[in-house]
């Protein structure tokens, strides 16, 4: 009864956080137990009882001020000055720009929107195919959500009750991967089609732009400098990036002004509690099934299925890609963590954080998968171009993400090597 509930109210299309606790509630009725019922509020709230959950929104609110300050021009600036001359300059202008505002804004779907309005129409004048800048620009944003500040980590390390310090630092050698490898794809597709150079900087003009976009540089390195340097939680780090973003945007660019705060600071609270009512939804939600020991009937299902840990990794890379393609991003997390968490690290023994940047990364990649793909439609209909020839054209990229996945499964070390695993 419950999955028929939860089945039903996704293809009528609810909000997925209201589809949780629905399929929570039907769960309660079904087995009959008042006891459960009266402790339903009492879970909702205590999911939201975590120091870690108030980076949400100070690292959406770093977004929103960099969005005011015009940090992003800056920034594909300098990325035009150092590799504009290269044969699909441009392209590689779109990567790197994607890679130095992920290390900033951390959300995929707002990268993507802001990117696609930035890169697009510069690539279509010069000359690319308007599809393929916008899947480039799409699968660039796959990167927010993996370089440091990340909010898909900082909700599984609060699902998976690991520090959100060693989760986000834990995604920066992942993140380094892709960007190199999606460059690599770039190089090889402009030799193929012949991508037009940009205009050659002089150094003086490169060192310009890298005078003008410095500011800018040191909110990354502020935020992770201070986790890694251990002066302060993610927490912290992300109200001193705040800081940093404000100062830049109000001293440094003079684009942001005090009557901006008041839109700024609503746009902020608006999205962080819709992150946070998926939070609270899911504890609920892993609370009943928990309660139904569902995790313990899946267990003994992949137990029968997958007999070493290999096996299991690229078991659960099939199944989440699937997941994905209907259910993305911190949704996605919500729903599989519980279930195969535990799973993954008392069966196979997994290290939590290695389990975490590939289950994060495979629901991240649901987000450019069709048929739902949120982060194809906001490429697309920005750019002007239908998703499915988004996704199409950037089939490069979506072969060369899955691959990066699959080295990722197999070799912990490249999610372990900065925490010291």
């Amino acid at each position: 009864m419950t999955t028929l509930a939860f089945l039903l109210l996704m293809v009528v299309g609810l909000p997925i956080g209201l589809i949780l606790c629905i399929a929570a509630l039907v769960f309660i009725f079904e087995t009959g137990n008042p006891l459960l019922l009266d402790s339903y509020p009492l879970k909702l709230f205590s999911s939201l009882d975590n120091f870690g959950l108030l980076a949400i929104p100070l690292f959406i609110l770093i977004g929103e001020l960099m969005n005011g300050a015009g940090i992003t021009t800056r920034l594909v600036r300098l990325a035009a000055a150092f590799v504009g001359a290269l044969k699909g300059g441009l392209a590689y202008i779109n990567l790197l720009a994607n890679m130095m505002v992920a290390s900033i804004l951390g959300s995929a779907t707002a990268q993507i929107a802001m990117m696609s309005q930035v890169m697009v129409p510069e690539m279509q004048r010069a000359g690319y195919d308007k599809g393929f800048a916008a899947g480039l620009t799409a699968f660039g944003g796959l990167l927010g959500p993996i370089i440091p500040p990340s909010i898909v980590f900082v909700v599984y390390a609060v699902l998976a009750q690991v520090a959100v310090r060693d989760m986000l630092l834990a995604g920066i050698l992942p993140g380094l991967l892709l960007t190199t490898l999606f460059i690599l794809t770039v190089a090889g597709l402009g030799w193929r089609y012949n991508y037009p150079r940009g205009e050659k900087l002089s150094w003086r003009a490169r060192f310009a732009a890298l005078r003008d976009a410095l500011p800018m540089l040191t909110i990354p390195f502020v935020i992770i400098g201070t986790i890694v340097g251990g002066f302060g939680s993610p927490t912290e780090a992300a109200a001193i990036g705040a800081v940093v973003a404000t100062g830049i945007g109000m001293v440094y660019t003079r684009s942001l002004k005090l009557r901006d705060f008041p839109v700024i600071l609503l746009r902020t609270g608006l999205s962080s509690a819709l992150v946070l009512f998926l939070v609270a939804a899911a504890g609920v939600f892993s609370w009943v099934l928990i309660f139904g020991q569902v995790p313990q009937t899946a267990a003994a299902w992949i137990q029968s299925v997958a007999t070493t840990p290999v096996a299991f990794m690229l078991l659960v890379l099939v199944l989440l890609l699937i997941v994905g393609t209907v259910i993305d991003g911190i949704p996605g997390l919500i729903m599989v963590v519980p279930i195969l968490l535990p799973i993954a690290t008392q069966v196979y023994g997994i290290h939590p954080l290695h389990f975490g940047v590939v289950v994060s990364v495979n629901l991240i990649l649901g987000l450019l998968s069709p048929p739902v793909g949120i982060g194809l439609y906001v490429a697309a209909s920005v750019s002007g171009v239908s998703a499915m020839r988004v996704f199409y054209v950037a089939i490069p990229f979506f072969l060369v993400a899955c691959m990066a996945l699959v080295v990722l499964a197999l070799v912990p070390w490249l999610s372990l090597a900065l925490v010291g695993g």
